[in-house]
């Protein structure tokens, strides 16, 4: 199932290749500003490429709907500048070097203006929005950042807490991740036109593929090495973010066990805490943690499987929840993308 589903994927991107190229010189004209290092910065961030994958949502929301108008363009542009703003933040939050391959840009320019220059982008999203006009789409882009900033916050409150829930895990990855998917997709539903019932369908396929899109993400961050994920192997851990993985097997492993894996996310906290505190201290923090208690268990305890499962009840969501809508080549490309989300390797 997964090189047929990544290569209907690939198909239905190649499809609309011409409008996300029109989505990608939108986005590259916004890196106009007094500061030079924004557009540098800028071009360095969306020179990374990635998956384009919520910009390809939105437009495929509203071919579904019956839109191909070049309002998808502006709103499809600002939906992925805000994600690339918060890329930006996060990296700076997480102490990270790498992102998508390549160091990230605050690895290049350091914390203040990765951080300045992720709020330009929000700020340069917020302004095509209102470009557009529609208040609709206006505010599920407000209760967006809402959301996302909640939700960075909600994670940081219980980061390297081994006794994090999975209710509270799941708030957080929804607020996240599945909020910015579900806005694009219902957004593309607004440009259609389509009836209040239809913009909930759309919405709810976009939060579903979200939280499976986020899950395997997870579950990659135990499986796949450096050169797929494009950073470093085991980054969750290493950041203080207990995921399913981890959290499943902290449910089912033993009390010794379990003490030993708090001990290791107290190693990992004290070093992430030097890392601030002396940068070069972190390949040293690489070294010396000793990771193999968290992996062993989640190995034994089946985390990285069974949070593959997860992600497939959410894929299945996400398609049923666009069943109503006629089949067509959109429809097929949407539910290309649900089989995408959790069949990937990166």
């Amino acid at each position: 199932m997964t090189q047929p589903a990544l290569r209907r994927f690939a198909v239905a991107i190649d499809r609309i290749a011409p409008s996300l190229e029109l989505v990608e010189r939108a986005m590259h004209e916004q890196l106009s500003s007094a500061s030079g290092l924004v557009g540098t910065l800028g071009e360095h961030v969306l020179g990374a490429g990635g998956k384009r994958v919520r910009p390809a949502l939105l437009l495929l929301s509203a071919e579904l709907c019956g839109y191909t108008g070049p309002r998808c363009f502006q709103v499809a542009a600002a939906v992925e500048l805000l994600h690339t703003a918060t890329l930006l933040h996060d990296d700076v939050v997480d102490l990270s070097e790498l992102r998508r391959g390549r160091p990230s840009a605050n690895a290049v320019w350091g914390n203040r203006r990765a951080v300045l220059a992720g709020d330009f982008f929000y700020a340069r999203a917020s302004s095509m929005i209102v470009e557009d006009g529609d208040l609709d789409i206006l505010w599920i882009f407000a209760t967006t950042i809402r959301s996302m900033a909640e939700g960075e916050l909600l994670q940081l409150e219980r980061s390297f807490d081994p006794s994090v829930t999975e209710a509270h895990y799941f708030t957080v990855i929804e607020h996240k991740s599945a909020v910015l998917l579900s806005a694009a997709c219902e957004a593309g539903s607004i440009l259609g036109g389509v009836t209040r019932a239809e913009r909930r369908k759309l919405a709810e396929y976009g939060r579903e593929l979200g939280l499976a899109f986020q899950l395997r993400d997870d579950a990659l961050d135990y499986e796949a090495g450096e050169a797929e994920l494009g950073k470093r192997a085991f980054a969750d851990l290493r950041e203080g973010k207990i995921t399913l993985p981890l959290l499943l097997a902290l449910k089912r492993c033993s009390a010794a066990e379990r003490d030993a894996i708090a001990s290791v996310l107290k190693s990992a906290a004290r070093l992430a805490e030097l890392a601030v505190a002396y940068p070069t201290a972190e390949p040293v923090a690489d070294a010396v943690l000793d990771m193999a208690p968290v992996l062993d268990a989640i190995h034994r305890y089946h985390g990285v499987s069974d949070t593959i499962r997860r992600a497939e009840l959410h894929r299945d969501r996400a398609i049923a929840a666009i069943a109503p809508f006629s089949v067509d080549r959109a429809k097929e490309d949407l539910l290309a993308a649900a089989h995408f989300a959790v069949a990937r390797d990166r």
